[in-house]
């Protein structure tokens, strides 16, 4: 079986080690390196390139939104940042950047590799909860997201993506086959001209697209 590749970015020694531990105890995952800042996990990146880049926000000298941006431009792997719970403001920035989710640092060992494994697969990921206190901290905009355009299902589907559901949790709920509901959050995306469902619960939750 093929490892998972991942670089580990955090300017913190402790989360760094902890994550590093962490999935170096598992045979499913390879740390090939662990940065303090977005600089020198690319620099590791151009020699190595990972599957998955754990990316925190706010590093010196370079930090995680400006690394997801050149790391996505340059095709160098997947990220998926790691936030602290105000910032709400920045995962956006780093969502529109080409971020394929986010974890909240307080994560278990089993959460932390389920969350990879998902962006490792295609999956954009989101934390349970981060889009509902993402919703209080901002308010909801209705005038910036119409319902009328869409369907009672395609609702239906559109509310469970932002109450953070997986596509087999929508299914299992709505009565639908996963394909069903893959297809129509595809339409869905398209439809809005979004790039990946976070960024539906969003725009959803808050009126505002990333």
């Amino acid at each position: 079986m093929e490892k998972i590749k991942v670089i580990i970015a955090d300017d913190s020694d402790f989360v760094r080690d902890g994550m590093r531990i962490i999935l170096s105890v598992d045979e499913e995952f390879q740390v090939l390196g662990c940065a303090a800042n977005g600089k020198e996990a690319i620099e590791l990146a151009e020699k190595t390139p990972p599957d998955v880049f754990l990316m925190d926000i706010q590093m010196p000298e370079m930090d995680g939104i400006e690394a997801t941006k050149n790391i996505v431009e340059c095709g160098l792997g997947k990220v998926l940042i790691l936030t602290t719970f105000d910032d709400y403001n920045l995962v956006q920035q780093a969502l529109k950047c080409g971020a394929k989710g986010y974890l909240i640092k307080n994560h278990t060992p089993e959460h932390l590799k389920q969350m990879i494994k998902s962006v490792y697969h295609g999956t954009a990921v989101m934390e349970e909860g981060f889009l509902e206190n993402l919703a209080q901290e901002t308010g909801r905009k209705t005038t910036g997201f119409s319902e009328s355009g869409y369907t009672a299902r395609e609702l239906d589907i559109i509310r469970a993506v932002a109450d953070g559901l997986s596509n087999k949790e929508i299914a299992n709920k709505l009565f639908l086959s996963e394909g069903t509901v893959k297809n129509y959050i595809t339409a869905i995306l398209a439809k809005e001209n979004l790039s990946h469902r976070t960024a539906l619960a969003v725009y959803y939750l808050t009126g505002k697209k990333t």
